[in-house]
């Protein structure tokens, strides 16, 4: 038997599977196209997912096809400067979607994941030892667990029957690459007249003497997934900047609205959603595939821990009640940023007081961690500040600290050395070393970077070990 089935090949799928593979586990992804798309929706990671990626060990190959930009204060288009970030990797890395997707294909293949192209998902049941699902060409296949990683249309979410409320597009955006006959400074002339009042429209030269094109549609269309012509954004490029710059060969065109939905819930059963197929919402900010990946983060490991018996009983049930409330606020901050960004008197009141608020670091910091996730603070109950938090990468007497995270195992790092894990070594690190940037003797992290424990009392240390780490043979 399969242990995961995952629907759907983008980067949350990947991401998924690899990290199940890092603990053995095997993984089968299912993906109805039978090549990569070349639509380039996300044009970026941020600082916890470019966290994420150096906790892994994909950080230099993620270096090497992006470009490192400061983050700055930006809200809803309203730029500052940059605050301060608790963060190794305090910059958002540029890299188009299509790049992130073929390194993390790259990894997950590497890791040994089973990748069937052409095989769409079409019918599912379960019962309670596995999961038994139907592909589009007849084929069956069952496993321990399904995973729904297969988009806003996701067809496991509708399959369980998970509920996903919202709001609908009340607005769209047409997307493409193609290449201009207009001079840049022209362009660029245009672009900053014309973005004083309609930040949905912008043109950026993106290599090989080729442009993403943003502008806003006319109206919404009768079926969101058929992409628009060419004619079509041309004539909205009129519309809203005067010009359609002479532009010409387009690569791929594309369109997305702003509809905004989260599912009811994470899980029914052996079935899981993650990515798109869980949440939503306008591009704003940058945030869906950055968020995707976190989801994939935060399951990978509680699944394998199950499948590989030493799960405590109620982990997997972690995954809704921690991803859940991240996906909420992130919906709530995009919302946000569309209301600042509408063109009637009271929203560009409220957004010119913001901006104002903004020259306060404070704010600005604030808004910033929303953006890149690196505040996010799981609720483990009462305890040391840092409980629930992720914990940045620190600098060790001997190294860095993500540098000893590569194998997806939990970590006491222990400042004091007179902590043990024994009982639980078997998934568990015990590192003795210490960190100037480090107040606290000792902290135990989850397999994704969390603070489980912070101290240095040791019933405390074990009563954290056996919650997270399950039962071990404590001497």
């Amino acid at each position: 038997m399969i242990d995961v089935i995952i629907a759907g090949g983008g980067p949350t799928g990947m991401m998924l599977g690899a990290e199940l593979r890092l603990h053995g586990v095997r993984v089968v992804v299912v993906e109805k196209d039978l090549e990569q798309t070349k639509v380039v929706r996300s044009m970026g990671l941020h600082a916890r997912s470019i966290e994420v990626m150096d906790q892994r060990g994909l950080l230099e190959r993620f270096l090497e096809n992006g470009t490192k930009y400061p983050v700055g204060g930006s809200f809803a288009g309203i730029r500052k400067s940059a605050p301060p970030l608790d963060s190794a990797h305090a910059y958002i890395l540029g890299i188009p979607q299509t790049v992130t997707d073929r390194l993390l294909i790259d990894h997950a293949a590497e890791m040994g994941v089973e990748i069937r192209r052409g095989s769409e998902l079409a019918g599912l049941s379960q019962d309670e030892d596995g999961v038994d699902v139907e592909l589009a060409d007849g084929t069956r296949l069952r496993s321990r667990y399904l995973v729904g990683c297969d988009g806003g249309r996701s067809t496991v979410r509708k399959l369980v029957g998970i509920g996903f409320p919202g709001e609908p597009a009340t607005a769209e955006t047409l997307l493409g690459e193609m290449e201009l006959t207009e001079d840049w400074e022209t362009v660029l002339a245009v672009m900053t007249e014309v973005r004083k009042t309609q930040l949905r429209f912008g043109l950026s030269p993106i290599g090989d003497g080729a442009y993403r094109v943003g502008v806003p549609a006319e109206g919404l269309a009768d079926d969101p997934r058929i992409p628009p012509t060419f004619d079509e954004v041309k004539r909205q490029l009129k519309a809203v900047a005067g010009s359609d710059f002479g532009v010409h060969s387009p690569r791929w065109l594309s369109r997305f609205g702003d509809a905004t939905r989260l599912a009811e819930r994470y899980r029914d059963g052996r079935v899981f959603l993650a990515g798109d197929a869980a949440h939503i919402h306008p591009p704003v900010g940058g945030q869906g595939l950055n968020l995707g990946v976190q989801d994939a983060f935060n399951l990978g490991w509680k699944l394998a821990a199950t499948v590989n018996g030493w799960a405590p009983e109620d982990l997997l049930d972690t995954y809704h009640t921690e991803r859940h409330p991240v996906a909420a606020a992130v919906l709530d901050n995009t919302r946000a940023q569309m209301q600042l960004m509408a063109l009637d008197p009271g929203s560009q009141a409220v957004r010119r007081l913001l901006a104002e608020l903004m020259d306060f670091e404070d704010v600005s910091r604030f808004l910033t961690e929303k953006i890149t996730a690196t505040a996010i603070r799981y609720d483990f109950g009462e305890g040391h500040e840092l409980l629930g938090r992720r914990m940045r990468d620190l600098e060790l007497g001997r190294g860095h600290l993500y540098g000893l995270t590569r194998g997806g195992r939990g970590l006491l790092l222990d400042q004091t050395g007179a902590l043990s894990v024994q009982g639980w070594s078997d998934r568990v690190d015990h590192v003795v070393d210490v960190s100037e940037d480090l107040d606290v003797p000792a902290v135990l992290l989850r397999p994704d970077g969390h603070v489980a424990w912070a101290g240095e009392d040791r019933q405390g240390l074990v009563v954290a070990l056996r919650r997270w780490f399950g039962e071990g043979e404590v001497l």
